[in-house]
């Protein structure tokens, strides 16, 4: 399991686990960051990504991305 800024820009990745405290995993939940979900990573600038998540296209920071495994 690796954090999902370690993913390659193109690459469709599954969601394996998201860390953090309830109220930031509730957050990613709402936004569609769930186990078991597929992501694909649109783009990359400095640990900040953008990514599709069931047919949304989301920003992340890199404080963020860091807490969703892939």
């Amino acid at each position: 399991m690796m954090p999902i800024t370690m993913a390659d820009i193109g690459q469709l990745v599954t969601i394996k686990k998201i860390t953090g405290t309830d109220e930031i995993k509730q957050h990613l939940a709402v936004l569609g960051f769930v186990a078991g979900e597929k992501v694909n990573v649109v783009n990359k600038n400095g640990g900040n990504m953008i990514v599709n998540v069931k047919d949304s296209r989301i920003a992340l920071d890199k404080s963020l991305a860091n807490r969703i495994f892939i």
